[in-house]
């Protein structure tokens, strides 16, 4: 059977032709359910404070009302929303990358199946403490560039094999598997919003959506608006940086108004989170605010 026959009879994803994806992600053009909101954050590490309790006072102070997480225990996740409670900062995503190592490489999509089970079972984890932190979902990347000698056509294959039962185990925990788009020069496979919203269309789970990134979008996406309205209502994070240096969207000239736009027209709920670096020799604490000002002024210039 070629590839052809195969996409024909099975879920699959980033190898499936344009019309195909596209024809998956037509209902994402429905009026939104909801009016769109910015809920500007950003990952904890960037957000200046010697306790959780100062960050969150923190990014209040600069304009945000969130923070982004790494990896964690479900123990760390109790301790976190404990101390979040009653600061009025939410919690958006936990960035987890590929769940890989050094000897397997991406685990959860490994040949190997002892391996891959490591894989997915780290991914479980992470899924339960993402319920119980009340976090937007697990941002994964099934594999970056090095991460496997599998071909798309193959990766498509295991990403068929295990995604229904992640969706199905996310749906248990109260949380979210998230798959992240990146652009080329870090992975071959999933590149665009289109191709993450093919899997969670083909799957139809609350448990799998995806998201975008305005930095692998500026080399990925023709068109910043299309590409957030083609991944619809499985939209639910973006992340945040010029698509020239990754640095805070004050210190570099970057258009945000027409992905904007797209979320205005998805009727988006969930977080704006700065994933980026800064000039040299500038402090987070003076930029971030001029940061989410900035953003601010584009999202009510972004008129549809």
């Amino acid at each position: 059977m070629d590839r052809r026959e195969f996409l024909k009879g099975t879920v699959v994803g980033a190898g499936v032709l344009a019309a195909s994806r596209m024809a998956q992600t037509a209902c994402a053009a429905d009026a939104p359910a909801a009016k769109a909101v910015l809920k500007l954050c950003s990952q904890e590490g960037k957000i200046p404070g010697s306790s959780l309790k100062e960050k969150a006072e923190n990014i209040l102070k600069f304009g945000g009302c969130g923070l982004e997480f790494g990896g964690m225990d479900v123990k760390r996740a109790e301790q976190i929303r404990k101390d979040l409670d009653g600061t009025g900062v939410g919690i958006a995503a936990m960035c987890c990358g590929s769940f890989a190592d050094k000897q397997n490489g991406a685990r959860p999509v490994s040949m190997d199946p002892e391996v891959r089970k490591r894989g997915l079972d780290e991914i479980k984890r992470q899924l339960e403490a993402c319920g119980v932190l009340g976090s937007t979902g697990v941002i994964w990347v099934p594999a970056f560039n090095g991460q496997t000698k599998l071909k798309p056509e193959e990766l498509d294959k295991v990403l068929a094999d295990i995604l229904p039962e992640l969706a199905e185990f996310a749906v248990k925990c109260k949380g979210k598997l998230m798959i992240e788009p990146l652009n080329k020069g870090e992975t071959f496979y999933i590149n665009r919003v289109e191709q993450g919203a093919f899997w969670c269309n083909k799957i139809n789970s609350p448990g799998l959506v995806t998201m975008g990134d305005f930095y692998h979008m500026s080399k990925e996406e023709k068109d910043d608006e299309a590409a957030f309205v083609a991944g619809g209502k499985w939209v639910h994070h973006v992340h945040v940086a010029t698509g020239k240096s990754r640095i805070l969207p004050n210190q570099e000239e970057h258009n945000y108004r027409p992905g904007f736009k797209g979320l205005k027209k998805i009727g988006y709920q969930d977080f704006c989170s700065l994933e980026c670096g800064k000039k040299k020799g500038t402090e987070w604490a003076d930029e971030i605010p001029k940061t989410f000002a900035l953003l601010k002024q584009q999202w009510e210039e972004a008129t549809i």
